[in-house]
């Protein structure tokens, strides 16, 4: 029984992290109705970005390890929001409207670019940061086994759910969100209307290249690390996780990526480690066959 409950406590910052990468996944699809993998890239790219300039900070200027950190998360996000605004104007805007397949090609063109441009000033090293506010918190303890999280582990999962909670405040209580639900919905009604179809785009991308550079930001601290091939994995993975929920709606999006998490955790703890990936992303590729069926009947 402890030894489940571990596991269900480990799978929270799991579930807070697909649930935050699968909402802002939404906002982004809402406008442009195109698989777009570069979403992941961003999100590798922002920890990279972090990575480096910890590095430089901690390791050539000497400053503490809180300052360190501060400039490795100030450069990651100038940079990757940077190239997220550049990627939404420049390349998704134009391309948004012809053949998927276009999207598609630009987006593995561009995820490319990123990991190979993070990977060459890294000099192809895997940089780690070193541990911090990895001290335990006991939930639960029976005598012999206690069920613990880590402060880092707490404060990803508050920062994340709170990413999630104050975007879906946005959307439903604001006039942005009007907007955007009405270009998601038929963006040329909306232009008729006098609402700039393609301003809402852009900010809308914009907002989820913030998400993904922030879950890029606090994953990085939580694993410290991140892995020069994380971007295509989570560009798929993030791809397939937000159609559990419904690319309609990003809150449900994110709940259905936090259920995915937790399915994830457990079969992680009870079933064979090797067949993970395997297991998930069929079963994310069911959920999406099934999904499109019932779209058919309906």
């Amino acid at each position: 029984m402890a030894y489940l409950l571990q596991q269900m406590a480990n799978a929270v910052p799991l579930a807070a992290l697909y649930a935050a990468l699968a909402f802002g996944y939404a906002v982004a699809f809402g406008v442009t109705k195109r698989a777009d993998i570069t979403y992941g890239a961003i999100f590798a790219f922002s920890g990279q970005i972090l990575l480096l300039f910890t590095e430089l900070a901690y390791i050539r200027f000497w400053l503490v390890l809180p300052a360190a950190l501060a400039i490795g998360a100030c450069a990651a996000l100038i940079y990757s929001l940077a190239a997220g605004i550049w990627i939404g104007r420049s390349i998704m805007l134009p391309l948004a409207s012809k053949s998927p397949n276009t999207v598609i090609v630009a987006a593995l063109g561009i995820m490319i670019v990123l990991m190979e441009t993070a990977r060459l000033a890294a000099d192809t090293r895997a940089i780690w940061l070193p541990p911090f506010l990895n001290d335990v918190v006991v939930f639960w303890n029976d005598g012999s086994f206690k069920v613990t999280l880590t402060y880092i582990q707490l404060i990803d999962t508050a920062l994340m759910s709170a990413i999630v909670a104050v975007g879906a405040l946005i959307l439903r209580r604001t006039a942005w969100g009007r907007l955007w639900r009405a270009v998601t919905d038929d963006p040329l009604a909306a232009e008729l209307c006098g609402t700039s179809a393609s301003r809402v785009f852009l900010v809308a991308y914009t907002a989820a290249a913030l998400v993904a550079t922030l879950c890029g930001i606090l994953a990085t601290f939580y694993y410290g690390s991140m892995d020069f091939g994380a971007g295509l994995m989570f560009g798929l993975k993030v791809l397939l996780i937000a159609a559990v929920g419904g690319y309609s709606d990003p809150l449900r999006s994110a709940g259905g990526a936090a259920g995915l998490a937790i399915v994830e955790t457990l079969w992680g703890a009870y079933g064979p480690f090797v067949w993970r990936d395997l297991v998930i992303f069929s079963l994310l590729v069911l959920l999406l066959v099934m999904s499109r069926r019932e779209r058919v009947v309906l």
